[in-house]
């Protein structure tokens, strides 16, 4: 499997692309601020053709260039239901006045194809089997994406090396996040890579062993599984 991305604009969150090898199919995963370049770049490097742009979730810094990849590409953007509307207004996302502060008057709009994703729904994309788990908390429609062949897991903002995303803006709960890292992270293999929407990789072990975070969600977890 292939797998390579890089921190996008101010916000640095993590772009990446996915694919069986170099030459096939790929989906690209959270396209943030002035991600075309980098996307386009890793395309050519790696000879890949897009066929779905996927998001964690809605927060400007994980989709603020996915109406222009997918325009560019003719490609759907995946996103869970309860996100859908940051796709065309990202300011929903911040506390009252803060999100026109930040994004000065600039103006979004929804991608031409939106496709709603499911808990648990498994998208057959790329010649890949790509698990999606719903992990509110952050946002509300907060996911994660696993590889059914790979123990690899797109955490978006759920889970961070050594953190967790914050709670604190719109959408986001403290307790539900906690049930969430609980319910997805936790029942993963510790040999799980961690792919996360801002830093540098990590494994489930690795944070089940030190992130008090995880600690803290252990009593919502159940029994190990597969990806």
């Amino acid at each position: 499997m292939l797998i390579d991305g890089f921190p996008a604009g101010s916000f640095q969150a993590n772009c990446y692309v996915a694919a069986p090898a170099a030459g096939e199919e790929c989906v690209i995963v959270d396209p943030g601020q002035d991600a075309m370049a980098g996307v386009d770049a890793l395309l050519r490097e790696h000879r890949l053709k897009p066929v779905a742009v996927l998001l964690t979730h809605g927060h400007i810094d994980h989709m603020w260039s996915v109406a222009p990849v997918c325009g560019a590409r003719d490609v759907p953007a995946w996103i869970h239901p309860e996100d859908r509307h940051l796709l065309a207004d990202p300011a929903k996302g911040f506390p009252l006045n803060a999100g026109q502060d930040l994004l000065g008057g600039l103006k979004f709009t929804e991608p031409d194809d939106v496709r709603e994703l499911a808990d648990g729904s498994v998208l057959e994309i790329a010649g890949m089997a790509i698990t999606v788990d719903h992990a509110p908390g952050h946002t509300r429609g907060s996911v994660t994406f696993r590889f059914a062949e790979e123990r690899v897991m797109f955490s978006g903002d759920l889970l961070f090396a050594g953190s967790i995303g914050r709670s604190d803006l719109p959408g986001g709960d403290y307790p539900t996040i906690l049930r969430s890292l609980g319910r997805v992270c936790l029942t993963l293999p510790d040999d799980t890579a961690v792919l996360p929407g801002h830093g540098p990789q990590t494994t489930i072990g690795r944070e089940r062993a030190a992130n008090p975070y995880l600690a803290e969600a252990a009593p919502f977890a159940g029994p190990t599984r597969g990806l």
